[in-house]
């Protein structure tokens, strides 16, 4: 063989890889996006914003797996390009960029007749809920052991 032929021939071969990769990549592609669907979310539209791990761990104090893995809901304000969104933040909020792309979102499906104002809440000092009760219905002293536990319903 002549220098001329090999040169030839393993620009033939790189164009046959190229051409097998390409279709190895095509197929892959369509498998992977069977089991996708694009996310559309409207304008005014409310979602729940996906919270980082890491960030989450920070901004809302808890660090396991009882760390909240969404937070909001936040209204959409317009919509930045194909895959993103722009949403009208709360105050907590206020340092957090408010562009955020599909695969953070969520579709928020509460309905809002059933939102509690926040001011209604009542929680102490250490971020436990205060309940005040309106009725007792039914006392009852459980035994455990040597000790008494007194329960009211």
């Amino acid at each position: 063989m002549i220098g001329h032929e090999i040169v030839q021939e393993t620009t033939n071969k790189i164009f046959q890889i190229k051409d097998r990769l390409k279709a190895a990549r095509d197929r892959q592609k369509s498998y992977v996006d069977n089991h996708r669907k694009p996310l559309e979310f409207y304008l005014g539209g409310r979602v729940l914003l996906k919270v980082s791990p890491w960030k989450g761990v920070v901004r809302f104090g808890k660090n396991s797996k009882l760390a909240p893995r969404f937070v909001g809901s936040f209204e959409i304000i317009e919509r930045v390009g194909l895959v993103a969104y722009r949403l009208k933040l709360s105050q907590e909020l206020n340092g957090v960029h408010d562009t955020f792309h599909v695969s953070n979102l969520k579709k928020c499906l509460a309905d809002e007749t059933l939102y509690v104002p926040l001011e209604e809440i009542q929680i102490d000092d250490k971020l436990h809920f205060i309940e005040e009760p309106v009725e007792i219905m039914n006392r009852e002293v459980k035994r455990l052991k040597h000790s008494r536990i007194p329960i009211v319903k």
